[in-house]
């Protein structure tokens, strides 16, 4: 969507930063160099009438956000999980964001469920509330499923949202070229992978249908976790713009007083938060990546309810045995081994000093396990471990910085439900669990039979594909006399695959 709008839009985002005064604080986050800061100035500051005036109780970044709207509010939450990017500072400032904006009416959410779901909403739906929380992107209301009596929470994006995020969205695609354009320095920032990044972000929270499906999946991996419970999803009763889910009656996390009033054990329920965090990080791959206080709930017999899954994230197995062996090594103060794991993983190039590396994560670590037990954190360990991390060459790596963001997130909700938790305490036996059960012999031996499992499915073809492989070896034999066949990459690969499948298929006939 191109067009003049691109251009006001930036005009008119550029007077709202010089206005609240957060154009010094946003140039400075990203480390602006000379030429962007005066073109981002000759932008904004002439135009300053023009800006909007925000919220003067906020800090300047949080204020100049919310005054710009809905797909502002977005980025400035997604942002917030980028440190790496705008810096801790700010981040923690975006963290501050909240969406909450008014209600669009009761009538159009109704419209927009009969023409999604091709129903009558009040032949199927009875009850059918206001509005009972609204925020950027969609609001939700309080239903009963008239032929079951159950009820229901329904979600309703807002009308028109799809396009006005889309018109923001390619606001910031220009303003992200034009920073490369105007400032070459500043492409170590990556500014068209951060916008794409949150463009990604943006159409998967404006199509429903992928935040059900993170539902039921996150449902049905944490069915057998005692004291957790995630609503139910109703599939016929959810669309692209319609979600449908059992309503979760209970309090408030963030209402301490109430959950006091209710007799729950508070230093239970803060363990338990981090504990099931843990466990769906590390055993599933699959965890809840915006697990603040809101979002979760204390039924009236004390399991704690998830809500809202737009934003999940996910770790493949291999960065998980990584990131429990880089705790696991921390835990036991074990530094030169943590060192050794980002050299294994490839996360720090391998010109680099091990022995020095190990020196500094031992400064990263000391400091922190000399702490009292109320003030030792994970989230601080590993947002250290980054920076140090970054010293010795180690790229960014999103799916760390949104598990470490998520981290401080949970650490939060843990020690406003029992201040003197001890975090490490309570994720040592997670973590040794984990360790115990996926490396290690037993785990090698999974490995293997998962190895011939996928080798087996190749099994017609693999003559096929050993004697095509040969033939094309035997062609660039010719043209490079001097190599020998077998040290060609794909052929050492095929002798390797089946001497695996060989090894392991033995193993199992014992």
């Amino acid at each position: 969507m191109r067009g003049p709008h691109n251009i006001w839009r930036l005009i008119r985002t550029g007077a709202t930063l010089e206005r609240t005064g957060a154009m010094t604080v946003v140039l400075d986050a990203f480390g602006a160099p000379r030429s962007l800061r005066i073109a981002a100035r000759a932008l904004g500051w002439p135009f300053k009438w023009l800006g909007y005036k925000g919220d003067p109780n906020l800090p300047p970044a949080t204020r100049a956000i919310t005054a710009l709207g809905p797909a502002y509010i977005k980025f400035g939450q997604v942002l917030s999980t980028r440190p790496d990017v705008v810096g801790s500072e700010v981040a923690l400032q975006l963290r501050m964001l909240q969406d909450k904006l008014p209600p669009f009416p009761r009538n159009e959410a109704l419209a927009t469920i009969r023409a999604e779901l091709e129903i009558d909403p009040e032949a199927v739906f009875e009850d059918f509330s206001e509005p009972v929380a609204a925020a950027s992107i969609a609001q939700v209301h309080h239903a009963r499923i008239r032929e079951t009596g159950q009820e229901v929470a329904v979600k309703v994006l807002r009308p028109g949202i799809e396009r006005a995020f889309r018109k923001d969205v390619d606001a910031f695609y220009l303003a992200a070229r034009l920073a490369s354009l105007l400032a070459p320095g500043a492409r170590r920032l990556r500014p068209m992978d951060v916008i794409r990044h949150f463009d990604g972000v943006v159409r998967g929270e404006l199509d429903l249908r992928l935040e059900t499906s993170s539902s039921a999946e996150f449902s049905a991996n944490t069915q057998k976790d005692e004291g957790f419970r995630v609503p139910q999803v109703h599939w016929f009763l959810s669309s692209r713009r319609v979600m449908t889910l059992e309503w979760a009656d209970g309090i408030s996390a963030n209402d301490i007083e109430a959950i006091e009033a209710a007799g729950h054990d508070r230093k239970a329920l803060g363990e338990r938060v981090l504990r099931l965090f843990l466990s769906h990080a590390l055993r599933d791959g699959f965890f809840h990546a915006d697990m603040h206080q809101g979002n979760l709930k204390i039924a009236r017999n004390g399991d704690i309810v998830a809500l809202d899954f737009g934003i999940m994230g996910r770790l493949d197995a291999y960065t998980r045995r990584v990131y429990a062996e880089i705790l696991f090594g921390f835990i036991r103060k074990d530094y030169h081994r943590v060192a050794e794991v980002h050299f294994e993983a490839g996360y720090v190039p391998p010109d680099r000093d091990v022995d020095e590396f190990a020196r500094a994560l031992r400064a990263v670590g000391e400091p922190i396990f000399g702490m009292d037990a109320t003030r030792i954190s994970m989230g601080r360990l590993l947002h250290y471990l980054f920076e140090v991390t970054e010293r010795f060459g180690m790229e960014t790596r999103t799916e760390l910085i949104l598990l470490q963001r998520t981290m401080v997130v949970v650490e939060g909700v843990s020690r406003s439900l029992y201040p003197q938790i001890n975090i490490w305490e309570v994720a040592q036996p997670i973590v040794e669990d984990y360790i115990r059960d996926n490396i290690g012999p037993k785990s090698f031996l999974r490995d293997l039979t998962r190895t011939a499992i996928v080798l087996a499915r190749f099994g017609p073809r693999l003559p096929q594909l050993a004697q095509k492989a040969l033939v094309e070896q035997d062609f660039e034999v010719e043209v490079e006399p001097k190599q020998s066949l077998y040290s060609r990459p794909l052929v050492a690969a095929l002798l390797s695959s089946g001497f695996t499948a060989l090894l392991v298929l033995g193993i199992l006939s014992i």
